[in-house]
């Protein structure tokens, strides 16, 4: 009988154990929470209104660490010199009046969706322009609250921020956009912020942006004093480099074949009135519009820019053979009017001197009464015209010999007369345009590129 009730004995108590092994097992202690939550933030228990102490529960300003994670950056404008950014905000405080209980480390933090029911840093973004919360499902908002008092809390936002450029080497440069962040109300003596230790920001891999290269990025305070004090302050600088690519394709590779296509004027024929008009018309108006579309898309600043040196200095080409082919006709005209009238003064010496000629034969076969010759002297007298004409047929001109110019070699190959001047304008264009527009081009990537590298 003994051994038999000491055996009941021990599978009653096994059983227990069991019993209670089990419903601890079968516990939520996420269930816990609402008892923890009415404990530390319970009517008369605490108050949103005040702010953290200090380091150490001293009286000093609550510190309130910062950190960012940049989802993605959407749109970069030149022309509102704004950009628009999608990023992950946190920040991290200790607020000793929310210590608990984590029951033997199994509540690892309480989760709130509700930003009042504790104290929050008055912080706000000084550049933004516009920006909004995002609530879709839920809101993308919580509060995490640790069992030493620590709260994190943590939202997603999106922003259109100002970035003021400086456009003087567009499209050749450099943008430096920020984030500022700052207190609004409460002064250094209450609230200080800094950027959380090891890595205060971070931006998502493969970050695609159409014109902009995302090069570095660097954190910095910006602690900004007023007459109602001094004010926390953290900003983020974001170095973006420009895409040159797309602007070689889309302006300057075009810019360069419009100016070429207009040099084709120099190789018609300067009777083709028609078509070198049409040419360099065209052509001066297909420039002219894509100068305006450029200038369409940045905004109206007072300094001259890169582009604008670039297309000024296209524009001055096609309008030079525009009026080169101006001149050309000029010439052209001028030197056929000279050439018609020295043709009728030749014309009216030849027949003045066919005249002169026969009026000296009909002096030598003047006969008298008798019938008898009159022979006249064989020596003429210098003002005689046919003595005249004799000195000009054999008159020789000699020179003087001059060493050999290259120039006047090449130039000697086209005649001197005045008709051919319109002929030699077009060869010197030929040869003149591409020289000049090469050196031109020389100086300014040369100049552009220093400048951006001094710049970096």
């Amino acid at each position: 009988m003994g051994s038999g009730h000491y055996f009941w004995a021990i599978f009653y108590f096994a059983s227990l154990c069991s019993a209670s092994l089990a419903n601890n097992a079968k516990i939520n202690f996420r269930e816990k929470e609402k008892k923890v939550l009415d404990q530390i933030l319970g009517a008369g228990k605490y108050d949103a209104r005040i702010r953290p102490s200090g380091i150490n529960g001293t009286d000093g300003p609550a510190i309130v660490r910062i950190n960012l994670f940049v989802r993605s950056i959407m749109t970069i404008s030149d022309i509102k010199m704004e950009y628009s950014v999608q990023l992950t905000f946190r920040e991290q405080w200790t607020d000793e009046r929310l210590k608990f209980d984590d029951i033997q480390g199994r509540l690892k933090y309480l989760t709130l969706t509700e930003a009042n029911r504790v104290w929050m840093p008055d912080l706000f973004f000084s550049n933004e322009k516009e920006g909004h919360f995002h609530n879709i499902i839920m809101p993308n908002v919580y509060i995490r609250i640790f069992p030493n008092g620590s709260v994190l809390y943590s939202i997603r936002i999106s922003l259109t921020l100002a970035c003021p450029m400086n456009l003087k080497l567009y499209p050749l440069d450099r943008q430096i956009c920020s984030l500022r962040m700052a207190s609004y109300g409460w002064t250094t003596n209450d609230l200080v912020f800094l950027w959380k230790e090891g890595d205060p920001v971070q931006v998502v891999k493969n970050l695609h942006l159409p014109r902009f290269t995302l090069e570095k990025f660097l954190t910095d305070y910006c602690n900004s004093k007023t007459n109602t004090g001094e004010y926390s302050c953290l900003k983020v600088d974001l170095l973006f480099k420009r895409e040159f690519s797309y602007y070689l394709i889309q302006i300057y590779i075009p810019c360069c074949m419009l100016v070429i296509v207009s040099w084709v004027s120099f190789w018609l024929d300067q009777g083709a009135v028609p078509a070198r008009v049409s040419l360099g018309v065209t052509t001066l108006l297909t420039m002219a519009t894509q100068t305006s579309g450029i200038n369409a898309s940045l905004p109206p600043v007072s300094y001259t820019k890169a582009i604008d040196v670039w297309t000024g200095v296209c524009l001055t080409f096609v309008f030079g053979a525009l009026l080169e082919f101006a001149l050309v006709n000029y010439a052209s005209r001028s030197g056929s009017n000279k050439s018609n009238m020295h043709k009728e003064n030749m014309k009216k010496k030849r027949r003045d001197l066919e005249q002169a000629s026969l009026d000296a034969a009909s002096d030598l076969l003047d006969t008298d009464s008798n019938a008898t010759f009159a022979m006249k002297p064989l020596v003429r007298h210098p003002g005689d015209p046919l003595a005249l004409e004799k000195r000009l047929q054999c008159e020789v001109h000699m020179q003087a010999p001059k060493r050999p110019n290259c120039c006047k070699t090449w130039l000697s190959k086209f005649p001197t007369r005045q008709c051919s001047r319109s002929k030699r304008i077009d060869v010197i264009s030929r040869i003149t345009f591409p020289l000049v527009f090469a050196l031109f081009n020389l100086v300014y990537w040369s100049t552009y590129l220093f400048r951006e590298e001094e710049d970096e």
